[in-house]
C-alpha cells in the first residue's frame, strides 16, 4: 500500500495531500501569472511544499508536537534544478523560504533568531524530503529565459537591482494567492460567491450621468470642453496618462470614465480599476459616489483601515463575507483604496499584503491627487507604477489640480522608454475655473488674522499643526465656529464635517447674495490641511498659513467653489508663533515674488521644479537599491519594515465617544482584545513625545491589548480633541 504524504489535515478529518496541493497551486498560480513569468510561477509553486514530504513533518501533521521547518527543502532543491548562483533560483529560493513568514533579507552572514536571513538559513540541515520526486516532477527553470526578462528595460546596475526585487514580490504573490485558496479550498470552508462587475452597464451609466450635467453657464461649458478633451485623448495607446485639471472641473468622474473607456478598448486584456486615494478621509465621499451610480449591477470593494464590511449593516451578510474575502487579495472589478494600502502592499515583504500584487496586473490605476505621493518615496511609488505597467500590463492614470512634471519624473526615476500622455493639452479653459485671488498678507498678529476672517459670511482658516488650529479656534468669538483636526476622533471629524455642510447650505440657503449677514450667522472653521483634499465644501474666503504651493491651492479650491459668486478670496499669511520652516515655504515664497496669480500653470510649475531640483538627494533616499551592490544583497524584510507612506511616529489612542465605542472599552477591560479595525473610528492620533505626556500621567490603558484607551473624559474636547493635563495648554 502506497504511503499517504498529508499536506492538510482539517478540524473535521479531511485530509489532502501533499501532491494534490502541489499540482492544485502550481496551476493557479501559473494561471495567475504573467505569460512571462508563468514557467516560473508554476515551477516555484510546485516546489513550496516538498519539505512536507520529511518524516517528520508527516509525524507532525499527525499529532506530534514537533514544526519541522518545511519551507528550506523547497529552496534548496531550486538551486538543484537551476543552478547556484543564478538569479531564478535566487527569486525562487526567497519565495519558497519566506512563503508563510515573509521574504527574508538575502543577507551575506549567517541568520540569526531575531533576524533570519535567506543565505545563513540556507546553510542549516534539512531532513531528507527526496521522497517528493516519486510524486512529482518539476522541470527545471530556463535560467536563461528569465534572465534576459530581467534585463530588459535595465540599463544601470541599480535598474536589475529594483525589477528583481520587484519581480520577486510579484511572483511571491503569485503563490502565496494560490496557496492560501487551495488551502482553504481542502479544508471544506466555502467560497463565497464573487463581487459583481458588469465594465459595459457602468460605462453606460456613466455616459447617462455625463449627459445630465446641464452646460449653461460658461464655467459648465468649459468643464464639458475639458472632459471632451480627455475622452477624445484616451484612445490612445500608453503606459501612463496625465489628467491634469482644476478644482471643480469633475476630475473624479473623468477619471472613471476614461478607465471604463480603456478597458472597452482593451478586448479584455485589461480586468479591474484601481481607484487609489491618499486620505482615508476621501474614500467615503468617492466610493459612496461610485456605488450610487453603479450599484444596481457593480459592487465596490473599499480596502482602507477604517473601513471594516462587518459592521456595515447595509450590505446583507453575503455581500460582507464577499467583500471581506475580496479584501485579502482585490479579486475585484473596481477597488478603491488608500495610497497607503497600495504603496505598502507593492513593498511589503510578508503574504497578508503581498497576495495583492498579482491581482493590479492587467489594471488601470488611477492616482487621484498623485502631487501627494510622499517626498521621500517618490522614486519607489513611480518606479513602482511604471513596473506595474510596463512588466505587468497594466496602466495607470494619474490626476490632480497640481501637477508636477510627472514625464520628466518618470523618465529620471523609473523604468526608461514609458509611454505618457497628456489627456489636457489645450488648458485655454482653466481661466474658467479661477474662482477666487490670492493675496499674501505676509506676518499678521493671530486678533487681527480672526478680525479678518469674522468679517465674511463664511471663512476656512487653514494651520500647519494641530496645535495652531486649536490655539486660533479657541482665540475666535464666532457663535458658529468649528475646529478639524487628528486631535478628534474620526467619529467627531465626521460629525462636525456634516455640521459644517449643513451650517453652510443654511446660510447660503437664507442669505443667497451673502449680503447683510448678521455676526450670529457668520461661519468660521478652523482646521489643519486634512480638509484641503476630497472635502466637499464652499466657503467665501480663505486663510491659509505659508505652506507649499500645493495646499495653498488646494485650500483655495474650497473657496467659491461653484463660480456661483463674483470672486473668492485666499490669504496667505504667516504667524509670529508659526512652526518651523519648511524648505516647501521658501520656494513658495520665492513663487509669490514672482508670480502675481500663483494659479496659473507657470507658477506651479516653477514651484515644484524649484522644489523637485533641490530635494533630488531625499527623494532618493528610500529606494531599496541605494545601498546593494547587486542582487543577492537586498534586505527584503528590512525594506518592508522601514517603508512607511505616513509618518508611524505616531500614537492612536482610543476615545468612548458613543455606547458602540464604551461597548468595545468593556469588552477590551473585561477580555483583555478587541478588533484595531473595529475601534479605528474612535481613535485621535497623537506623536509620542505626547503619548508618553499622557501615558505619565496614568489616563492611558491598554490592558495588555496593544490598544490604547483614555480613561479620563476630562482630557478630551469634542471640539478640539485631546487635551494635555486634562486642560487647553499644549507641549
Amino acid at each position: 500500500m502506497t504511503e499517504e504524504y498529508i499536506a492538510h489535515l482539517s478540524e473535521n478529518g479531511v485530509v489532502q495531500s501533499v501532491r494534490e496541493h502541489s499540482l492544485n497551486t502550481a496551476a493557479m498560480a501559473g494561471a495567475f501569472s504573467i505569460d512571462a513569468l508563468r514557467d516560473v510561477n508554476y515551477l516555484c509553486a510546485l516546489l513550496h511544499d516538498i519539505g512536507k514530504y520529511m518524516a517528520s513533518f508527516q509525524a507532525h501533521i499527525r499529532g506530534d508536537k514537533g514544526r519541522p521547518e518545511h519551507s528550506l527543502c523547497g529552496a534548496k532543491e531550486a538551486a538543484k534544478l537551476c543552478g547556484k548562483n543564478t538569479p531564478l533560483t535566487l527569486l525562487l529560493q526567497l519565495c519558497i523560504a519566506g512563503h508563510h513568514t515573509g521574504i527574508p533579507d538575502c543577507g551575506v552572514a549567517a541568520d540569526t533568531e531575531d533576524m533570519p536571513t535567506l543565505f545563513g538559513r540556507l546553510k542549516r540541515t534539512s531532513e531528507d524530503y527526496s521522497r517528493y520526486a516519486k510524486e512529482l516532477s518539476p522541470t527545471p527553470g530556463d535560467v536563461k529565459k528569465f534572465s534576459d526578462f530581467l534585463l530588459r528595460d535595465c540599463i544601470k546596475n541599480e535598474d536589475v537591482v529594483e525589477k528583481f526585487a520587484f519581480l520577486v514580490r510579484y511572483c511571491f504573490s503569485c503563490i502565496t494567492d494560490a496557496d492560501s485558496l487551495d488551502t482553504r479550498a481542502a479544508c471544506g470552508e466555502a467560497e463565497p460567491e464573487k463581487l459583481r462587475c458588469d465594465f459595459k452597464l457602468c460605462l453606460r451609466d456613466l455616459e447617462n450621468k455625463f449627459n445630465s450635467f446641464r452646460q449653461e453657464t460658461e464655467l459648465q461649458k468649459a468643464r464639458q470642453r475639458l472632459q471632451e478633451q480627455a475622452f477624445k485623448r484616451i484612445g490612445t495607446d500608453a503606459d501612463i496618462f496625465l489628467l491634469d485639471m482644476p478644482t471643480g472641473s469633475g476630475k473624479t468622474l473623468t477619471a472613471v470614465k476614461c478607465a471604463l473607456e480603456r478597458i472597452a478598448v482593451s478586448n479584455g486584456r485589461l480586468k479591474r480599476i484601481i481607484y487609489v486615494i491618499p486620505y482615508n478621509s476621501i474614500i467615503d465621499q468617492t466610493a459612496k459616489q461610485l456605488e450610487e451610480l453603479f450599484s444596481g449591477h457593480t459592487d465596490i470593494l473599499r480596502h482602507q483601515s477604517s473601513f471594516v464590511y462587518e459592521e456595515q449593516e447595509q450590505y446583507s451578510e453575503d455581500y460582507r463575507l464577499a467583500a471581506r474575502y475580496a479584501c485579502e487579495n482585490w479579486d475585484a472589478g473596481i477597488v478603491v483604496t488608500t495610497a497607503v494600502q497600495f504603496f505598502e502592499s507593492l513593498y511589503a515583504n510578508r503574504r497578508g499584503k503581498l497576495r495583492k500584487i498579482h491581482n493590479m496586473a492587467d489594471s488601470v490605476i488611477i492616482l487621484d491627487e498623485a502631487h501627494l505621493m510622499p517626498l521621500e518615496y517618490l522614486a519607489p511609488c513611480l518606479r513602482g507604477i511604471s513596473y506595474l505597467c510596463r512588466c505587468l500590463n497594466s496602466e495607470a492614470l494619474l490626476m490632480t489640480a497640481t501637477m508636477p512634471d510627472f514625464r520628466a519624473l518618470l523618465e529620471r526615476y523609473a523604468v526608461k522608454g514609458l509611454r505618457v500622455t497628456n489627456l489636457i493639452e489645450d488648458t485655454g479653459d482653466y481661466e474658467w475655473f479661477k474662482k477666487c485671488r490670492y493675496a499674501d498678507l505676509g506676518t499678521v498678529p493671530d486678533e487681527e488674522l480672526i478680525r479678518r476672517a469674522s468679517a465674511y459670511p463664511s471663512a476656512l482658516m487653514v494651520m500647519n499643526s494641530r496645535r495652531g488650529a486649536a490655539e486660533l479656534f479657541r482665540l475666535c468669538p464666532n457663535e458658529r465656529k468649528f475646529h478639524l483636526s487628528t486631535y478628534m476622533t474620526a467619529y467627531d471629524r465626521e460629525k462636525t464635517i456634516k455640521q459644517i455642510n449643513d451650517a453652510l447650505t443654511a446660510l447660503y440657503r437664507d442669505y443667497p447674495d451673502l449680503s447683510a449677514v448678521p455676526p450670529e450667522r457668520r461661519i468660521t472653521v478652523v482646521s489643519t490641511s486634512l480638509i484641503e483634499a476630497g472635502v466637499d465644501m464652499d466657503f467665501t474666503a480663505a486663510f491659509r498659513e505659508l505652506t507649499g504651493l500645493d495646499s495653498i491651492l488646494q485650500t483655495g479650491g474650497r473657496v467659491n467653489r461653484e463660480g456661483l459668486r463674483p470672486g473668492g478670496e485666499v490669504f496667505v499669511f504667516r504667524r509670529d508663533s508659526g512652526s518651523l520652516r519648511r524648505l516647501e515655504q521658501e520656494f513658495t515664497e520665492g513663487v509669490l515674488k514672482a508670480f502675481e496669480d500663483v494659479s496659473t500653470p507657470e507658477a506651479v510649475d516653477e514651484y515644484y521644479r524649484r522644489l523637485l531640483d533641490f530635494e533630488r538627494d531625499r527623494i532618493e533616499e528610500n529606494s531599496i537599491s541605494r545601498d546593494c551592490r547587486n542582487i543577492s544583497m537586498i534586505p527584503f524584510r528590512t525594506y518592508s519594515e522601514n517603508f512607511k507612506i505616513i509618518d508611524d511616529r505616531t500614537v492612536s489612542i482610543a476615545v468612548c465617544r458613543d455606547e458602540k465605542s464604551c461597548a468595545l472599552y468593556e469588552k477590551l477591560r473585561a477580555t483583555g482584545y478587541i478588533s484595531s479595525r473595529q475601534i479605528r473610528k474612535y481613535c485621535c492620533t497623537v506623536y509620542m513625545n505626547e503619548f508618553e505626556r499622557l501615558r505619565s500621567q496614568g489616563v492611558l490603558e491598554d490592558y495588555g491589548s496593544g490598544v490604547f484607551f483614555l480613561t479620563n473624559p476630562d482630557y478630551y474636547d469634542e471640539e478640539t480633541g485631546i487635551r494635555f493635563e486634562g486642560k487647553d495648554i499644549f507641549i
